[in-house]
């Protein structure tokens, strides 16, 4: 199951970034002014690295990284 969990997490990551950059942009075409750039801006470079995260722990999923977790501390 996480295998399997780890394909959605690598496809969703690119999915959300098209999605967020495609509504920034429609919002910008409505309303042009320097605040709603500037919110679209920040929002999408908050967001990328997040997405860009949730495909990389996507990619140690789907390769079975997590598949043996440690019980206690000291198997670190």
């Amino acid at each position: 199951m996480k295998r399997a969990l780890g394909l959605l997490w690598m496809a969703l990551g690119p999915l959300a970034i098209w999605h967020l950059t495609a509504t920034a942009l429609d919002q910008i075409t409505l309303k042009p002014t320097l605040d709603t750039k500037i919110q679209w801006g920040v929002f999408v470079g908050v967001f990328v690295p997040i997405a860009i995260g949730l495909v990389i722990f996507g990619y140690y999923a789907f390769r079975g990284e997590y598949d043996q977790l440690p019980s206690k501390s000291d198997d670190l």
